[in-house]
């Protein structure tokens, strides 16, 4: 079942002055026409290869064998890479129960770590208690020279030569094909190793990697279904193939919302997801935003928050502090689900009403509250919500966040693919790295 998105609690006449105007917003849809225009010459062209994916099916097969060829045997799986090398893979991991409180660890082998940050204690620790014996490591860049990936993987080569064990039955990797004239040190490092490699699609940046093997292969060694992540994407798509006007395409009317609230002021947007399976989702959509947008003074601070929990710690803020903020609230449908409440344990808790309750009742009655109480204080609000969170539903959701933020750029008059800033970055930090 289709995503379902509203915007009405976003809009002036319903939630007043810090909502957007009903010109701004319409002439936003109107310059997103030529977004979408763009988006299906590059489908028909083939030059964005992001949207191609969703009718691809080519590639599966392999991804699934490979991900076969990794599970077989294994206890754990450890992901080395970082940003979008990782984020997509943890998003989709969730589905499976990965960092999802109190099922993660619980969950049958194999389980899956992603070391997306580099830390020396972390990745110390980590190599000495894994069983290395059954662990399985894919390290993926797709340039093959992140710094940090390059050590990950040197520092579990090195592990499993201590151990006595031989990495082409351990490792795995991802990167673009080597280009003459240019180093791939992953390439290089893993070839020495006679360790096989997977083609990192050359045309699909990082962050926006999640539907390709980046993303998919940890996903369909965890059991999901990949065609159906790719199938869900399609819906997303959808409209915009179907040459439907900026006003009847999602991903169109959120990022006209953003940029038109962007104009007045609304320079932060919260997105605050009502599932533990999600959590991962809004740290991905916090890069995925922040990149492709931040350029030239421009763009908005995306905000990673989660319900209920961040009821408690951040909406505080988001009702007596600055009105500067869009908020999205994403909904699970979970009434009738979870755990029961006895009645007798109720009234002992002075709940009686909660008798009969489940977990899920109040999961989703608050969810509503908070995007209500949002709007009733003034606040823009856009509300998402999922029937089911299922592969396609999480695929048809994140490429809806992709293409926002790639029709949110052309708004802004910004390229969503390149990062400039952190390729400065990188250069400075391997210049201390060597003592320069």
């Amino acid at each position: 079942m289709p995503i379902t998105q509203s915007i009405g609690s976003a809009l002036a006449k319903t939630v007043g002055a810090h909502g957007v105007a009903d010109q701004a917003l319409n002439d936003a849809l109107r310059n997103a026409d030529a977004a979408l225009d763009a988006l299906r010459k590059r489908h028909a062209d083939g030059s964005l290869p992001l949207l191609r994916l969703p009718e691809t099916d080519s590639d599966l097969a392999g991804i699934e064998q490979a991900a076969a060829r990794l599970r077989d045997g294994a206890s754990d799986i450890v992901i080395l890479g970082t940003g979008g090398s990782s984020l997509g893979g943890q998003t989709l991991a969730q589905l499976a129960g990965h960092a999802v409180p109190g099922v993660g660890l619980l969950r049958a082998a194999p389980r899956i770590h992603f070391i997306d940050n580099l830390d020396p204690f972390s990745m110390e620790t980590m190599l000495a208690r894994l069983p290395l014996a059954t662990t399985r490591f894919v390290a993926i860049s797709k340039s093959g020279g992140t710094a940090e990936t390059l050590m990950q993987t040197i520092a579990c080569l090195s592990a499993l030569k201590q151990a006595g064990l031989d990495p082409r039955n351990a490792v795995f990797g991802i990167s673009e094909p080597a280009k003459e004239g240019k180093r791939n040190g992953l390439r290089d490092l893993l070839a020495k190793h006679q360790v096989p490699m997977l083609e990192h699609d050359t045309g699909v940046g990082g962050r926006f990697s999640a539907l390709t093997n980046v993303g998919l292969l940890p996903a369909a060694a965890l059991g999901l279904d990949i065609r159906a992540i790719r199938q869900g994407a399609g819906r997303a798509l959808a409209p915009i193939l179907a040459k439907k006007k900026a006003a009847e395409v999602p991903a169109a009317v959120g990022a006209a919302l953003n940029v038109s609230l962007a104009a007045a002021g609304k320079n932060i947007s919260v997105l605050m997801a009502y599932s533990d399976r999600l959590e991962r989702f809004t740290h991905w959509y916090v890069q995925l935003w922040a990149e492709s947008l931040g350029k030239d003074g421009k763009g908005t601070t995306p905000v990673a928050a989660l319900g209920p929990v961040d009821q408690h710690s951040q909406v505080q803020l988001y009702l007596g502090g600055p009105r500067d903020k869009l908020f999205t609230v994403i909904t699970v449908a979970g009434a009738g689900q979870g755990p029961g409440m006895d009645a007798e344990l109720a009234k002992l808790a002075g709940e009686p009403g909660f008798a009969g309750k489940t977990i899920g009742d109040l999961a989703s009655a608050e969810g509503r509250a908070t995007a209500e109480t949002l709007a009733k204080n003034g606040c823009p609000v856009r509300t998402i919500h999922l029937e089911t969170l299922d592969e396609a539903a999480l695929g048809e959701l994140m490429m809806h966040f992709m293409l926002e933020t790639i029709i949110a750029a052309h708004l802004m008059g910004v390229d969503a693919f390149d990062q400039p800033g952190v390729e400065e970055g990188k250069v400075l930090a391997k210049k201390y790295l060597l003592g320069a």
